[in-house]
């Protein structure tokens, strides 16, 4: 269960400098950073929600599709950036290469099963507040992110271009795995997979005054890009602040992608 309360959304411009400036070139005098992770504003949580602990879990997408409640039936065997291969086939690995569509359909069988209407996919704003947990810091557990907090990738500069440093881990932990818990007791929410938001892609943010805003928004529209948070395994650390943001396509699936859970509170 999540606290009510405010916080800031969004991050300014300086914040996603330096890995701005690990792809691109800016050219003299150029404002640096990601503009579609402003302006920053004030957003009041106003609906009580809980969050899944973790990111649904590989047992837990098995049983929707035994039960036939999900159609798709991942991969376990995936190739590793960089060569080789990496195996998810544990009860606790986080499930991965679902797109928005699926997660959809996990979430109406959950719904189902439960006899319930209150699970959903989060919204970003209720995302990012559930990773800050209540912190005001660059992550959520800090201003410096350590490879045994989050399963993140670090790059070195050799030659011409970046590349992966070789005792990375190039592929997801189980959800059990390292000191990834935020001070709400929410793990891996930077790092790991990118997770699904309910929340359409917007070039900038919408600048709403509350959560329920940001809800009714996302319901709004039936199609769309969608907004995915948190960063992934594959990506530097600076992608898994709680201020950055990606986009997916729908029916987009990806090994770096998951998604977890929330359940709403109703009168």
């Amino acid at each position: 269960m999540l606290p009510l309360g405010n916080f800031v959304m969004g991050a300014p411009l300086a914040q996603s400098e330096y890995v701005y400036r690990l792809w691109n070139k800016p050219e003299p005098g150029q404002r640096v950073g990601f503009e579609h992770e402003g302006p920053e504003h004030k957003v009041r949580i106003d609906l009580p929600i809980a969050m899944g602990r973790n990111e649904v879990t590989r047992a837990e997408w098995t049983a929707c599709v035994v039960d036939n409640g999900c159609s798709h039936i991942p991969a376990t065997k995936h190739l590793k950036f960089g060569g080789g291969y990496f195996v998810v086939d544990h009860a606790l690995h986080p499930i991965l290469n679902v797109s928005y569509i699926d997660a959809l359909e996990y979430i109406a069988w959950l719904n189902k099963r439960t006899g319930l209407d209150v699970y959903r996919l989060p919204t970003e704003a209720e995302w990012e507040y559930a990773a800050r947990a209540g912190s005001t810091t660059k992550f959520g557990q800090g201003d410096v992110l350590t490879r045994y907090q989050a399963n993140t990738t670090i790059f070195e500069w050799v030659g011409e271009r970046y590349k992966s440093v070789p005792d990375n881990r190039r592929m997801p932990v189980r959800v059990d795995q390292l000191d990834a818990a935020n001070a709400w007791g929410l793990r891996h929410m930077a790092g790991n997979l990118s997770e699904h938001t309910l929340s359409c892609w917007s070039e900038r943010h919408l600048s709403l005054a509350t959560s329920s805003a940001y809800l009714a928004e996302a319901q709004r529209i039936s199609s769309c890009r969608r907004v995915s948070k948190g960063g992934d395994f594959a990506s530097d650390a600076e992608y898994a602040r709680p201020a950055n943001r990606g986009s997916q396509s729908e029916n987009s699936r990806s090994k770096m992608a998951g998604f977890r859970v929330v359940r709403e509170f109703r009168e």
